[in-house]
């Protein structure tokens, strides 16, 4: 069933590949030459030594996940592992090397078993930068020191690009905490973003209805919202992540439902009289909602509202199916939407006050689930492009040409793609297991990361 005839039963009854068509995103997360980055195991003292395990897995996964360092496999380390720049020797100076007994006979450089730096930096790691440090529970508080060693700077006290202390509790989640900080200050020295703090908001039935639940951007602290016993979805988050706004069916019709995060509290909405209010999104300013409702009798049209529901009113006129609506963060004054005024559901975009209308996606099969980017010029979507319907895959469109890029390929439903802050990582539902459950991926379609496993999960929305 096509997901946009969805709404009008609910309103009767519910690596470096460069593709010369493909958005410049692709490009800028692919092109040129990656640093190098070696992340040994880190080792703790004492009672922190139980929680390594969990740290040393965060910090890879952080630093592996953000897709811009080129990561040293471990099996090409050195045997001995610094855990700090004191650790390393100099090695003899050139005067004090074997020479060549032959013209053509190589020089083997001496090595320290990884208490050189040129260990780290010569083959077999040939890496650009090292990361050390080590872990103590003192006071009862877990602490880690923390360096990232640039090795072309030739010396210890002249390589240290990061040098800090961090500090968590004494469990698994002090552990995740403090590698999460290191991970984002090493991303933050190259002018990279971490996802670390932002959240991600899903659909769950894992207590056998639908809920709305948080998680954060690595899928741990899985946290339900909602307890309705309903059916609840569509999330989305405000742009400060402050409040969620979401469909239920709580009340019967389905309704626009909004709760603030912390604490976790449902806050006033008023609904419109209407059989169907779908498809929240907060304005970029966070103080309006926009959504689809089947007010005034045609199912459904774009409205906007305040964030009680207060001074609703129409933006589009069109009597087709209209729903979707997202509002381009960087200029504010344009949104993309889903309708079926041409056929088969396209991706469409006008102005906030309804005029200039422009079809988006070309017509095939059908398309649905518009995400902007927070640059402005990208949307990410899903597609069948012509396909059977229902196999629906990941795309991004550079909206001012209009050219695209296949993200996922053929492994089950993949739909609901949502932009995280940093513009480089999508989430989405996929069915390549064989139930829906929220999955993350870099906006090239590498770093395929799975989030949830327990129950079904669906509509995911990754916010600050």
């Amino acid at each position: 069933m096509r997901k946009i005839l969805w709404f009008a039963l609910a309103a009767g009854a519910g690596l470096i590949v460069v593709v010369a068509q493909g958005p410049d995103l692709r490009i800028k997360l692919e092109g040129g030459v990656r640093p190098a980055i070696a992340i040994p195991d880190f080792r703790g003292s004492g009672a922190a030594q139980p929680l390594m395990s969990t740290f040393n897995d965060t910090l890879w996964g952080d630093i592996d996940g953000a897709g811009f360092f080129k990561m040293v496999p471990k099996t090409s380390y050195p045997a001995t592992i610094p855990q700090q720049p004191s650790d390393f020797r100099e090695p003899p100076a050139a005067t004090a090397l074997p020479r060549a007994r032959k013209r053509d006979e190589a020089v083997i450089p001496p090595t320290g078993g990884g208490t050189f730096m040129t260990d780290w930096s010569g083959p077999p790691p040939s890496a650009n930068y090292l990361t050390l440090g080590y872990t103590a529970v003192q006071n009862d508080v877990l602490v880690l020191y923390g360096w990232l060693i640039d090795l072309s700077r030739g010396t210890p006290a002249n390589s240290q690009v990061l040098a800090k202390r961090y500090l968590g509790t004494v469990d698994a989640a002090g552990s995740r905490k403090i590698a999460h900080e290191f991970a984002a200050d090493i991303l933050a020295a190259f002018g990279q973003t971490s996802t670390f703090g932002t959240k991600i908001v899903f659909t769950s039935n894992r207590t056998g209805n639908k809920e709305i639940w948080l998680m954060d951007a690595d899928g741990t602290n899985q946290r339900q919202v909602t307890s309705y016993r309903s059916i609840s979805t569509e999330p989305t988050l405000s742009p400060d992540s402050s409040r969620i706004a979401f469909v239920s069916w709580s009340r019967g019709n389905p309704g626009i439902f909004i709760f603030s995060v912390d604490p976790i509290r449902q806050l006033v909405f008023l609904n419109q009289v209407a059989s169907v209010n779908a498809t929240p999104e907060f304005t970029p300013d966070g103080k309006q909602i926009i959504y689809a409702s089947s007010a005034g009798g045609n199912c459904c049209r774009i409205f906007i509202a305040n964030l009680d529901g207060s001074g609703f009113r129409p933006i589009s006129s069109s009597s087709a199916i209209e729903v979707e609506p997202k509002i381009n963060p960087k200029t504010g004054n344009e949104i993309a939407f889903v309708s079926g005024r041409s056929g088969p559901q396209q991706i469409y975009r006008m102005n906030m006050d309804g005029a200039d209308v422009e079809r988006l996606t070309p017509g095939e099969g059908e398309a649905s689930n518009p995400s902007w980017n927070s640059d402005g010029q990208h949307l990410a979507f899903s597609w069948t492009q012509g396909y059977a319907t229902g196999n629906f895959n990941i795309f991004v469109m550079d909206v001012a040409t209009r050219s695209y890029d296949q993200l996922t390929h053929g492994e089950g439903r993949n739909e609901n793609p949502s932009w995280a802050p940093d513009g480089r990582h999508i989430v989405f539902m996929s069915t390549r297991t064989g139930s829906p459950q929220i999955w993350s991926m870099l906006a090239n379609g590498s770093q395929l990361k799975q989030l949830t496993t327990q129950g079904s999960n669906w509509s995911p929305h990754w916010g600050k």
